[in-house]
């Protein structure tokens, strides 16, 4: 949830003086476009993966702090990853460093990421604790919320209060699917119940808009079929309750904003775009800083001056606002380039399931970003936005709407139209046939079996209620704990016993 700050950073908080800068960025990050400066290389891509902690009993396990011990006394993993505490202290945040995908570059994800895990793991099982790649942690009641569940870093303080402050009332959690949920809290920290994975590209500057467009179109689908997220404090919520727990856990609208229909910071968009600025534009339009926190850098000064500008507000920011597909700029060896983050999945539930998620939002990102007829002439936004939401709610049993198509089953679509298209869309990055026929395969099956890490958690949730007699409460502990075994054994979800 970004950057630390400290006390001493806290002391150059400044309202009016950050939106001026926020302005000076804008028109910064407009004169590198306009200069052509903003790099233009190959298409670099890059992987965040959120995990929570368990406790031996299922619950979850408020040890950060104690594995990020064990993990950086490891060696020097800063070869592979990083890792760093996220909102929750049952919460943790692995980065890996950028790559292509050209050849078998997927399996090298599969493989770092596999690697990855079994070191965190060897490091959780130090401080008495299990693994669990999982979008929402089902045993985290509500008997665990409060300030002490958020992980010690300044910067989740300043955002709970930030967000909070702004809001002025309690937090909402009111969510209704297969069961309901309503429940008020003092602060933010259900949305600690969150984790997922992120998926970055690297897009040239006059691209952007075509694939953040698309990414946009296919966020439903994505959803889907990768849907994890089917539990929170006890109750069968959506098939990705997290979507909807993001919007209501960091709302810092108020009560008359919400009545009248203002975007939430977990926000879905508005529109098709047409430049990046657009997005920075909604920023600034939509969005009251959390986070004013303000550099002494001159942006348009350090452009005029041919220097490549930090743009420190426009990403602080830009960071506290949560588009499910969010645009990124960044430096990476002294080039300012420009990134779409995909946010919509959850974590997990195993590598090679994280890997075939990778592999059809990629494809299909690249083939309709690409293709001469836009996908956003034939789709309409609101219908992408319902598709959106459908396929949360509803996961891999999802009928969304589709051109030529109308209202149709996700899994139809997506075996009878999309993987070929994923197919060409990884052929065009490089991506070797035996990779994109492996990873694509594993979306095939999810489609042929029904079944996804929501429908798994679902059903294994039954058969410890309904075969071992145990109370819903038990049964969760009792499915957690052995998807955690499960995932760490590596095999797709679809194959596993129930």
């Amino acid at each position: 949830m970004g950057d630390e700050v400290s006390g001493s950073t806290l002391e150059h908080w400044d309202q009016s003086a950050f939106h001026a800068k926020l302005r000076a960025g804008r028109e910064a990050l407009s004169r590198l476009l306009q200069d052509r400066r903003l790099d233009c290389g190959r298409p670099l891509t890059g992987v965040e993966l959120e995990i929570d902690l368990l406790e031996h009993d299922g619950d979850p396990a408020f040890a950060n702090e104690s594995v990020l011990q064990y993990l950086h006394t490891a060696g020097d993993e800063e070869a592979l990853y990083s890792a760093q505490s996220e909102l929750g202290a049952h919460n943790l945040e692995l980065n890996l460093p950028p790559r292509l995908l050209d050849g078998a570059g997927i399996s090298w994800y599969e493989a770092d990421l596999a690697a990855i895990l079994a070191e965190v793991r060897e490091a959780a099982d130090k401080a008495g604790t299990y693994v669990c790649p999982i979008g929402t942690i089902p045993t985290l009641f509500t008997d665990h919320i409060g300030l002490e569940v958020l992980s010690t870093a300044e910067r989740y303080r300043v955002l709970n209060e930030g967000i909070m402050a702004a809001r002025g009332e309690d937090l909402a959690i009111e969510i209704t699917g297969a069961e309901s949920v309503h429940w008020s809290c003092p602060n933010i920290a259900p949305e600690s119940a969150n984790t997922s994975v992120q998926f970055h590209l690297q897009v040239a500057p006059d691209r952007f808009a075509r694939y953040w467009n698309a990414a946009q179109a296919i966020a439903g689908i994505q959803v889907a079929l990768g849907a994890n997220s089917p539990y929170l404090f006890g109750r069968h919520l959506w098939a990705e309750t997290r979507i909807i727990l993001f919007e209501q856990g960091t709302d810092t609208r108020p009560a008359p904003e919400r009545r009248r229909g203002a975007a939430p910071r977990a926000w879905f968009g508005s529109r098709w775009i047409d430049s990046v600025l657009d997005l920075f534009d909604e920023n600034y339009k939509h969005f009251a800083p959390l986070l004013p926190l303000c550099g002494d850098e001159d942006p348009v000064g350090v452009v005029g001056s041919g220097d490549v500008p930090l743009l420190t507000e426009l990403r602080y920011h830009n960071g506290t606002i949560y588009r499910w597909n969010r645009p990124v700029y960044d430096i990476r060896s002294g080039r300012p380039h420009l990134r779409v983050e995909n946010r919509v999945l959850p974590a997990g539930p195993t590598p090679v399931d994280i890997c075939a998620n990778m592999a059809l939002y990629y494809g299909l990102l690249t083939h309709f970003a690409e293709m001469d007829e836009q996908l956003t002439e034939r789709l309409d936004f609101n219908t992408a936005a319902a598709n959106f939401e459908a396929a949360a709610k509803h996961g891999i049993q999802a009928d969304l709407v589709w051109p030529g198509k109308g209202l149709v089953p996700v899994r139809k679509l997506v075996l009878e139209e999309l993987l070929p298209a994923a197919a060409g869309g990884l052929a065009r990055l490089g991506v070797s046939a035996r990779d994109a026929d492996r990873f694509l395969d594993v979306i095939e099956q999810r489609c042929r079996r029904g079944v996804n890490g929501a429908s798994w958690q679902v059903a294994r949730v039954q058969v410890a209620e309904h075969r071992q007699r145990l109370e819903r409460f038990d049964a969760l502990r009792a499915m957690v704990l052995d998807y955690a075994a499960q995932s760490a054994g590596g095999r797709p979800v679809h194959e596993w016993e129930v």
